[in-house]
């Protein structure tokens, strides 16, 4: 059938076949099909009455909603880079460290902030003022005959003392004024330091210059001048501010995987009306329930289910897999997926804030701000670093007036100065939370989504992953091959009272279940009462029968089950099907087989996960004899079956008491006990709510692939922040003692002020880059 026609049976309800019910998935067949609803110029068909009040509700809500202009749009709020725990609802300054607040979202394409803009006008007017200074100081070094005679014309001192006061009281404005916050607030920071240095550098200057009277003879040169270093305080505030903007632009960039998700989202949807009437609309009117066709080679404005038509979507953005995955009638689509050259029709079921794109922005975002444990070694260097500098500092003027006295004042101040600006907390603050904001944004692009910091360092130290069996290691879309009744019972009205039952439950048997009464045309009935059992089963009321499925002790409890073939049942639980039994008003009424597809790239990624040093255990809830062909399959020797969720979270238990890292990936409600008590847990994003919220990792594309990226990925980071912490720390131990001059007795060499304020910044830029490099590292 064309997909014109298909589009029109979809308009008048006159095309026959199977539908899906938007609610609960279940087929649902136009031609038998008792409830159902039109709605913008189409029939939408439901299994139930409450499937129909259910979907009613969520158009309802959709409706009345606020408006939303994108799918990502969230409120707004700001963060420290290096102390991603401080945050605030507007711009401003971090209490602890005197860095600028930063979007937890990036803002746009360029993502410029107010910061970045204002250093770049105080650099530029900084530049224009430092300029003659710089020349003054050559003219007194460089003895150029013209040069000379310009500068001893106009007095040099006096110069340098003019053109430096607009760049101290205006162009470092926002170093000193951070520095007497530092001070007010009692945090000592990288500003305490520059701001002192700065001060020292000019105010010294100023009273030499101003009254060189005030200092001894022997301080003086042969015209009664103090030696001034003007020169100094203008260029450590150019050099300094030089720094910031490259590295407020270097740190601009380590959003750009968060910004390429954000801008992923369409602005417009081609809505469908009544009569094949379409129109272009903003992407804020579209609403639940709406038709959007989607043209070849267009992103998918929201998340949504095809209806009609049939192409291959691109959902590597989202997922990490670069095969197109085939969509079809009944096929769920989402936001910001790339279509390829088919077109379709897709109702829409989530808008705004509730589409999956949205969700992993947000959840991006928030685990940016989480910190590490690695962190904690910063964070205790961190706390006396910047009292230790100043008493270094005072202390290298102290022993070069003592020790070097014929040196005079200059050497001394040179070496105090330098030793204030040379040491950098910044480079050791930015080198975990850098690198773990790069990494969680590299994760999100590959399919992989860290909900906090922890979880990606943790994962770096595991040395054997469990994995669950079903969802998991298998598709987790099964299917009935086999149905075996006891005496007195039909096997039609058995499948249809555990249809109807399984019709309340999320777990990937029920579907199979009521795909095959629904293939069997049987009338399938929604329980009126339902309980699940975790690891055991589902009871409740259907159709006036008590009915149980699961586990023989659960479903079956004390009856005796040789009314059924145990030697069949054996047989197929070896060639892989899971086998569910079933009671009726406590009688057993049969079994029915359900076999679940091994994942095509299964095998694959545990071969991955094995090379890279991992022990791989399976753990199953199933029966024995089931899990054990599963593994054989996969090559999985360790294999643990017939597990309760409290079993399969006592093994993590055992596991980690006898030394082991464990890592768990599961997608269930069994497995959430485990995902929680697991160093890491890896929740598949196929799988529940239950296992989503207990996870500290989610693998979007709901394949097992995405743990090998996810092992990958922590790996590179904890060694990017390791490399990060060294160069840091081995910066500040060799600066530090260089700038006070220990060098000076050797070959002559003192960095001076200068020197020292663009190492400081260089420091804080590589750490920077070297973060960066977690942006493009292979998974």
């Amino acid at each position: 059938m064309s997909e014109t026609a298909a589009t029109d049976g979809d308009r008048t309800g006159d095309r026959t076949g199977d539908r899906t019910d938007p609610v609960c998935g279940m087929p649902v067949d136009p031609r038998t099909a008792a409830v159902r609803l039109e709605r913008a110029g189409r029939t939408v068909y439901f299994c139930s009455a409450g499937c129909r009040e259910t979907y009613l509700a969520r158009c309802e809500h959709s409706a009345h909603r606020p408006v939303v202009a994108a799918a990502t749009r969230v409120t707004e709020r700001y963060s420290c880079p290096m102390h991603p725990e401080v945050a605030s609802p507007r711009v401003g300054v971090c209490g602890l460290c005197g860095m600028a607040l930063e979007p937890v979202l990036p803002t746009g394409a360029s993502d410029e902030s107010p910061e970045l803009a204002d250093l770049t006008r105080r650099l530029a007017v900084g530049s224009v003022f430092g300029l003659p200074v710089v020349v003054v100081e050559m003219a007194r070094h460089i003895h150029l005959d013209v040069l000379h005679r310009v500068v001893t014309m106009l007095s040099s001192v006096t110069l340098e003392a003019v053109f430096t006061t607009p760049i101290v009281l205006w162009v470092a404005a926002p170093i000193l004024g951070r520095a007497v916050d530092s001070l007010r607030h009692r945090a000592l920071n990288m500003y305490t330091l520059l701001g002192l240095g700065i001060l020292a550098a000019y105010g010294y200057s100023l009273v030499a210059y101003l009254g060189p009277g005030l200092f001894p003879a022997t301080m003086r040169d042969e015209s009664g001048a103090m030696p001034v270093y003007f020169e100094s305080a203008a260029m450590i505030t150019i050099l300094v501010l030089l720094g910031q903007v490259v590295e407020l632009r270097a740190r601009a960039r380590t959003r750009s995987a968060v910004r390429a998700l954000m801008h992923l989202t369409p602005s417009t949807a081609r809505r469908v009306r009544g009569e094949g009437v379409e129109e272009r609309v903003a992407l804020h009117e579209v609403a639940v329930g709406d038709l959007l066709r989607i043209q070849p080679g267009e992103r998918i404005p929201v998340d949504g289910t095809v209806v009609s038509g049939a192409s291959a979507v691109d959902e590597s953005m989202l997922t990490g897999e670069s095969v197109p995955v085939p969509k079809r009638p009944g096929s769920s689509v989402l936001c910001g997926t790339l279509n390829g050259i088919g077109s379709f029709v897709m109702c829409t079921d989530r808008v705004g804030e509730a589409v999956l794109l949205a969700r992993i922005v947000a959840a991006v975002a928030e685990a940016e701000r989480t910190r590490a444990p690695i962190q904690r070694i910063a964070d205790r260097v961190a706390g006396a670093f910047v009292p230790v500098v100043i008493l270094a500092s005072l202390v290298t003027y102290v022993a070069w007036l003592v020790w070097a006295p014929g040196e005079g004042v200059g050497l001394a101040l040179a070496a105090a100065l330098g030793v204030l600006i040379v040491a950098c907390p910044c480079a050791l603050g930015l080198a975990t939370p850098l690198s773990v904001r790069v990494a969680i944004g590299r994760g999100a692009r590959a399919g992989v989504l860290v909900r906090d910091a922890e979880a990606l360092e943790r994962l770096a130290l595991v040395d054997t992953f469990i994995v669950d069996k079903t969802g998991t290691l298998t598709e987790g879309r099964p299917r009935v091959v086999d149905l075996t009744v006891a005496s007195g019972f039909v096997p039609d009205e058995v499948l249809a009272l555990a249809a109807g039952l399984e019709r309340a439950s999320e777990h990937p048997f029920a579907a199979a279940l009521l795909a095959e009464a629904t293939a069997r045309a049987s009338h399938v009935e929604s329980p009126s009462r339902f309980r699940a059992v975790p690891g055991e089963g589902v009871e409740g009321e259907v159709a006036g029968h008590h009915v149980r499925i699961g586990r023989a002790a659960f479903a079956l409890g004390d009856a005796d089950p040789s009314a059924m073939s145990e030697t069949r049942a054996e047989a197929l639980r070896q060639s892989g099907a899971s086998v569910l039994y079933v009671s009726v008003d406590g009688r057993p009424a049969g079994f029915v087989a359900v076999a679940d597809p091994v994942r095509a790239l299964a095998r694959a990624a545990l071969g991955e996960l094995r090379a890279a040093g991992l022990s791989v255990i399976m753990a199953s809830g199933d029966n024995p004899t089931t899990a054990a062909a599963v593994g054989a399959a996969l090559g999985i020797e360790v294999v643990h079956a017939g597990l309760l969720p409290n079993a399969k979270r006592d093994l993590v238990r055992t596991l980690r008491a006898a030394g082991h890292r464990v890592a768990m990936v599961g997608d269930g409600i069994n497995d959430a006990p485990a995902l929680a008590e697991a160093d890491v847990g890896l929740a598949m994003g196929s799988g529940t709510d239950a296992a989503l919220l207990s996870a500290g990792m989610t693998l979007v594309g709901g394949d097992l692939t995405g743990a090998t990226r996810a092992v990958h990925l922590a790996r590179a980071t904890l060694a990017n922040i390791r490399e990060n912490l060294g160069f840091a720390l081995a910066y500040n131990a060799l600066a530090v003692p260089v700038a006070a001059g220990v060098l000076y007795p050797l070959i002559g060499f003192l960095p001076g002020p200068e020197l020292a304020a663009l190492a400081m910044t260089l420091s804080s830029l590589c750490v920077t880059l070297n973060a960066l490099r977690l942006g493009i590292v292979r998974l």
